[in-house]
């Protein structure tokens, strides 16, 4: 659960490495969370795990 963005839920996604020779390997691509702080609507603020796509469409509220 740690590696989830608390706002639009975005997880890990899995796949395969393929190389040229059609050989299969797991691998993961995980989402480019940071901890920022957040204001919540009630006055509080605390930290939360925040993918960039939200922090760049202003889905979190920054304390001044």
């Amino acid at each position: 659960m740690s590696r989830t963005c608390q706002f639009c839920g975005k997880t890990p996604h899995v796949g395969h490495n393929v190389s040229h020779a059609n050989n299969k390997t797991k691998k993961v691509w995980y989402p480019n969370l940071q901890r920022v702080r957040h204001v919540y609507s009630d006055g509080t603020v605390r930290r939360v795990r925040v993918c960039t796509r939200c922090l760049r469409s202003g889905m979190v509220v920054k304390p001044a």
